[in-house]
């Protein structure tokens, strides 16, 4: 992903208000974000734990979701989850399910898209090998560059999910 600046990051939100995105919390540092190793920004509100967001390159451009975590808790120490987005298995609380209001009429009657993902949604670093999660990490026979245009295949489905038209049926 190409380093963006705080304005094209605001201007990204496409499942939220302008006032919203004006007012997120951005994440820190942004300057020094390894941004050759990532296939998304994502990062959580440190003020509002319940709130995240994601940017991804999509068509050249960045497209922002903001997302919110699932009210509903499942804890489990002794199993395992894996992320639907880099296939990376954690431990207990590792994968939570984000929910991303879709884009247009359909967000506004309450519409969402849900996905388990890596609760600290660093995928990007996971799949690359420079973030390991609690656990021993599986061996896979792919090659980082299948993993990393995994990530990006399924990032895109999720958000071709979020900015399908009302009533569109989308893989």
């Amino acid at each position: 992903m190409r380093a963006i600046s705080e304005k094209e990051l605001r201007d990204s939100f496409v499942n939220c208000s302008k006032g919203e995105a004006r007012r997120l919390s951005l994440p820190r540092d942004m300057a020094r974000l390894p941004w050759a190793d990532l296939d998304f920004l994502g990062w959580r509100d440190p003020g509002a734990p319940e709130r995240a967001y994601l940017v991804a390159e999509r068509h050249g451009e960045p497209v922002g979701l903001s997302l919110r975590l699932s009210t509903e808790v499942r804890r489990s120490f002794s199993k395992s989850t894996v992320c639907s987005i880099c296939i990376t298995p954690h431990p207990g609380m590792g994968v939570a399910l984000f929910t991303a209001a879709r884009v247009g009429a359909a967000g506004r009657q309450g519409n969402t898209v849900g996905a388990y993902i890596c609760a600290d949604l660093a995928c990007s670093l996971y799949v690359r090998g420079l973030k390991a999660p609690e656990v021993g990490m599986r061996v896979e026979s792919l090659t980082t560059e299948e993993r990393v245009a995994r990530v990006v295949a399924n990032l895109d489905a999720f958000l071709a999910k979020v900015l399908a038209p009302s009533g569109a049926r989308v893989g």
